[in-house]
């Protein structure tokens, strides 16, 4: 009797002293935490990645259209509108990204051209571009361009240079919000992701 008794404590000391059940409930406490770096770093690398893409093109497209004349400035579409145009959409398609079915049907503000598409499986709110053709900004002080292209006024008594200014917007399906969820926060994430580029107008 006292060897079974003294087998049955042994066993019952042995279960107090397994640690599975703690590695288990660390496991449950550390796995939504885990998702969240996973998530997010997948996340936030796509989204600068995309950032870098997007002023690429930005850039690309200033270029181009800085680089034309200014005569033709009074068409619908004038040629280096639409040269900056096809910059942005063959850098999208060359970089295998959704362009979401942009066309050239925009009508002017002034010297400023907006293009807006939604479709091709983009969610809202799509793709914005926009080219300003006539973009003033002070030759000194001046600030980084606004993603609407606004020119900017200078000061009394500084001289204003005009370049071309070209915008990009672009939606970007964040799934970071939804992983924090699990930790009962939320995170209000911009639902485009947008690039700003200026190059001086040559002609």
């Amino acid at each position: 009797m006292t060897a079974r008794r003294l087998l049955c404590a042994d066993s019952i000391g042995h279960r107090w002293r397994d640690d599975c059940g703690a590695q288990l409930v660390e496991f449950a406490v550390t796995l939504p935490l885990m998702m969240v770096f996973v998530v997010g770093i997948f996340d936030f690398s796509g989204a600068f990645t995309l950032k870098q893409k997007l002023t690429n093109a930005a850039r690309d497209a200033a270029r181009a259209a800085a680089a034309e004349p200014a005569s033709d400035l009074g068409r619908t579409l004038p040629m280096s509108v639409n040269d900056a145009f096809l910059a942005v959409d063959n850098y999208l398609a060359t970089n295998q990204i959704n362009d979401c079915g942009i066309a050239t049907g925009a009508s002017p503000s002034g010297l400023t051209w907006k293009f807006t598409a939604s479709g091709n499986g983009c969610a809202t709110p799509g793709l914005t571009l926009i080219i300003n053709r006539g973009y003033y900004f002070p030759q000194t002080s001046a600030t980084l361009p606004s993603v609407s292209c606004a020119s900017q006024a200078p000061s009394s008594g500084q001289t204003a240079v005009v370049g071309t200014c070209v915008s990009i917007q672009y939606q970007y399906p964040w799934r970071f919000g939804r992983v924090a969820s699990l930790l009962g926060s939320a995170a209000a994430l911009p639902t485009q992701i947008s690039a700003t580029a200026v190059a001086l107008n040559e002609n």
